[in-house]
């Protein structure tokens, strides 16, 4: 049985909860509240496993905080033997509208200190990822807060549906594959 890691990046803590920032544990989030899975807390991060139409997901939120979260994805990986084309790594794009979604094989950290530190421990920049668009609404300067920021009303009426499209892309990465499933939901 194929076996995949997604992870979704955050950070852990109440006052970090519903900001943009956290947008890679919201999509985990609602692939397990779908399969009815719950996550449990385990060495670095929160998991939670789930078999999908024949493959098996380990779906993690590192507790290590967003600029370590490079530790919790080589842990897993090692430790459930998960080859680095089966993961997933799902994160906040500031360079995107609210809510698109774009699924790369690479690419370079944007200054994201999640990926970051993905890249410093694992050496390489060459593994799928999922951009979710939180959009660049904030004044010069004020970077920090609008990420670390809650959604807006507004933002919240969107929300809901962008997550479900990011959790079937995620789902048609282990289905389908990274290029297929680019193919199909890059577009939208």
């Amino acid at each position: 049985m194929s076996k995949f890691l997604i992870v979704g990046l955050g950070n852990i803590g109440e006052e970090y909860a519903g900001t943009r920032h956290n947008i890679g544990f919201d999509v985990v989030e609602a692939i397990a509240h779908e399969a009815g899975a719950k996550f449990i807390n385990d060495r670095l991060a929160d998991v939670c496993s789930l078999k999908l139409k024949g493959k098996q997901l380990l779906l993690i939120k590192p507790t290590t905080y967003m600029n370590l979260s490079g530790k919790a994805i080589n842990y897993w990986m090692q430790a459930e033997k998960i080859p680095l084309e089966n993961v997933l790594v799902i994160v906040d794009e500031l360079a995107l509208p609210l809510g698109k979604i774009r699924m790369n094989p690479k690419g370079s950290d944007g200054g994201h200190n999640g990926l970051k530190s993905i890249q410093e421990i694992l050496n390489t920049t060459n593994y799928a990822r999922l951009r979710f668009g939180i959009s660049n609404e904030f004044n010069k300067g004020k970077q920090v807060n609008y990420v670390l920021g809650k959604w807006s009303e507004e933002e919240l009426k969107v929300l809901p549906e962008r997550i479900k499209l990011a959790a079937d892309a995620v789902k048609a990465f282990t289905f389908i594959g990274l290029e297929r499933a680019m193919n199909g939901f890059n577009s939208m």
